[in-house]
């Protein structure tokens, strides 16, 4: 199971999986694979024979004093490293561990959580619901691989719910003689050196992968250990005292059908300031000017779909004859072309207060999928400083690529991987094709009692803010809490000030307010019945509440639609 991940000589210096090219047919075939195994019903006969396993051990070390389950720890973890996983093993560990957050963190896993943890254990999703405890039965996976000596990652989607995650689960792998360490964006190198030290580390997946890139910029080639040891022979300061992290060998992932397969395709790339260039202001300015000049169906196509503008042959032409003034630049048709639809884009595709902000006079990325600003982060190929021309903002220097990678590529580099979330199954075809994943569902501790409520439409947006409104007035007069999901920065502030005329208290919480965003949801939850939420804000109550809503809805309208 694990045995490939266990580090050592023939891991080499920085573990990692070797990409291997794919064709259509293998892709095809994996595809076809996974979802055969999802047609075939779970053996119930092997869950409840892992159930009574760790159970029995439970009642075993349940009598055992603190020092007497510390040192079976010990024994525990000098079976897994010399004697490798078997099932009995991880079994004894797994109660061992419900027992420790038992006593530590006065939380017991239950029966659902244990067969969670197995199946990640196993290198596959865990589909649980929403509320059933994947934080802590995240630990499961996560200490035995650990007790193993295998650096374990436990990604999740902001540095709040790492810092949360695992400050609440630091007892647990503390009493069983394990190190834990935070990765969070305002980490010096140093520190995030020593936090990539530990057994367990929490992080974001943004922050894993460019630590990851930052690394493959020091290694270049991928020498070997026995290159990497020389060079500690004759350089003052070797590579593999630079590196970061120690290699890719075990990672789960918090709502893994969002960060593998939503954000699969999301570039992540590390650059440095390129030159500056005088003129580059001044061909902003008449990019802009000429993209305001065409017409559109006429000389250009916007798919907002895929977000790309497309010159038409009259747009060509219109191009090739305005004049300009004597340049390189625009003498050459690709560059003309180029430099012109990134105007178009800019105009078209790009919108203040969902794409970006404008903050102290400069441009500000949103995340689209957590909602965050991201500080420092430009977009390429000349349009960041088509946006700011745009805005009449000071036109910067564009930044020069030096390393990237998708999280497609980063994650399927992992020796080992699984994850869970409580929206799998609708993406477990592209699961199975890109990572080999597996998934399996897991059983509610409860009989589920979620409503799910029909879906109004309506003519205007001044109709439907409207309804909204009316909604909220008597949700708040029953004393019920509301949470209120927007597309973008621009909605969440709309429905705001429809709120406040309303005298009906509220916060909003999005990227403007994104610093504050811990301090904004406890006070909220704890003293105002109604909190407005942006979608894309990346707290507990939306990715996780949220999305299965929505999830669970299109579920239920496509369970009775032909060919679906």
């Amino acid at each position: 199971m694990f045995e490939r991940c266990i580090p050592g000589l023939r891991l080499g210096a920085y573990p990692e999986r070797r990409e291997s090219p794919d064709d259509w047919l293998d892709r095809r075939l994996r595809a076809f694979a996974g979802w055969l195994r999802r047609q075939l019903p779970e053996s119930r006969w092997q869950q409840r024979r892992l159930l009574r396993q760790v159970n029995r051990y439970a009642t075993e070390i349940g009598t055992l004093t603190d020092a007497e389950l510390q040192r079976l720890a010990a024994n525990l973890r000098r079976q897994l490293r010399y004697r490798g996983f078997s099932r009995r093993a991880a079994c004894a560990v797994f109660a061992l561990i419900r027992e420790t957050a038992g006593r530590r963190i006065e939380q017991r896993h239950y029966d659902e959580q244990i067969m969670g943890g197995w199946a990640m254990l196993q290198g596959r999703i865990a589909e649980m619901e929403t509320g059933e405890g994947k934080t802590l039965t995240a630990t499961l996976p996560a200490c035995t691989a650990a007790l193993a000596g295998i650096p374990v990652h436990i990604v999740t989607v902001n540095d709040y719910l790492v810092s949360r995650d695992a400050n609440n689960m630091r007892p647990v792998y503390e009493f069983l003689g394990l190190t834990v360490g935070v990765i969070t964006g305002e980490m010096d190198e140093a520190a995030r050196r020593r936090a990539w030290a530990a057994d367990v580390v929490y992080c974001t997946s943004k922050q894993l992968a460019f630590d990851y890139l930052r690394d493959r910029i020091i290694l270049r080639h991928a020498p070997g250990r026995l290159a990497l040891q020389c060079e500690k022979l004759h350089s003052s300061s070797p590579r593999s005292n630079r590196l970061l992290m120690r290699g890719l060998y075990f990672a789960i992932v918090d709502e893994a059908d969002s960060v593998l397969i939503d954000e699969a395709v999301t570039p992540l790339i590390i650059s440095r300031a390129g030159e500056s260039d005088s003129r580059l202001a001044r061909r902003c300015a008449d990019a802009m000017t000429l993209a305001a000049a065409l017409s559109e169906t006429r000389d250009f196509v916007v798919n907002h779909e895929t977000r790309e503008v497309r010159l038409t042959d009259a747009g060509e032409e219109r191009l090739a004859a305005a004049g300009h003034e004597p340049d390189a630049v625009w003498s050459n048709r690709a560059r003309r072309s180029t430099l012109v639809k990134q105007a178009l884009a800019a105009t078209h595709l790009f919108q203040c207060d969902r794409d970006y902000l404008v903050r102290d006079g400069r441009i500000q990325i949103i995340d689209d999928f957590t909602g965050r600003t991201l500080e420092g982060r430009t977009w390429e190929q000349g349009l960041h400083q088509m946006i700011e021309c745009k805005e009449n903002c000071e036109v910067t220097a564009p930044c020069e690529t030096v390393a990237r990678i998708s999280y497609q590529r980063f994650f399927s580099r992992y020796l080992q991987l699984a994850g869970m979330t409580g929206t799998a199954q609708e993406a477990g075809g592209e699961l199975q094709a890109v990572y080999g994943l597996k998934i399996r569902r897991i059983p509610t501790h409860q009989p589920s009692r979620l409503l799910s409520g029909g879906l109004c439409i309506h003519a205007t947006a001044q109709h439907k803010w409207q309804a909204v409104l009316e909604r909220v007035r008597a949700l708040h007069a029953a004393g019920r809490p509301v949470l209120i999901g927007t597309r973008s920065v621009a909605d969440s502030d709309r429905i705001g000030s429809l709120l406040q005329r309303a005298r009906l208290p509220h916060r909003v919480l999005n990227a403007r307010q994104d610093e504050n965003e811990p301090h904004i949801v406890h006070m909220d939850s704890n003293n105002h019945p109604d909190v407005i939420l942006s979608k894309n804000i990346p707290s507990f109550l939306t990715v996780f509440r949220y999305k299965y809503i929505i999830t669970r809805f299109l579920y239920n309208v496509f369970e009775h639609v032909p060919g679906y």
